[in-house]
């Protein structure tokens, strides 16, 4: 079974309107929602997920940006912020390519966001 259909939009939803929903299974319902959901969901997560990231990692700014707008980090800069080695940093961005079949959501440098 792929990962996308381990989840559909009304359980993600669910999970994510759950006041007791456990922290990895809501990371993982906001997750699938950003890369699966419909336009409109996409857009307001991706637009909470820039401010979170803004307010969490104030130091952490795009290197660029994509030729669509959407920003580009350095694989260094996001190791640093989130106090894990570059390679570690990889490992995980390369995980989820594989997993989720983003092509060009990662390679050695930059990272992008999901599209």
């Amino acid at each position: 079974m792929q990962y996308k259909d381990l989840w559909d939009i009304e359980s993600a939803v669910q999970v994510l309107t759950h006041e007791g929903a456990d922290s990895r299974l809501w990371a993982e319902a906001v997750e699938w929602l950003i890369i699966y959901g419909p336009p409109e969901i996409r857009r307001l997560l991706l637009e909470a997920s820039g401010a979170a990231i803004q307010s969490a990692f104030p130091e952490l700014k795009p290197h660029h940006y994509s030729m669509d707008g959407k920003p580009v980090y350095s694989v260094d800069d996001l190791a640093f912020s989130l106090g894990v080695t570059t390679e570690e940093a990889r490992r995980v961005l390369r995980e989820k390519n594989v997993q989720h079949g983003l092509d060009g959501f990662f390679d050695d440098e930059f990272a992008n966001t999901v599209h």
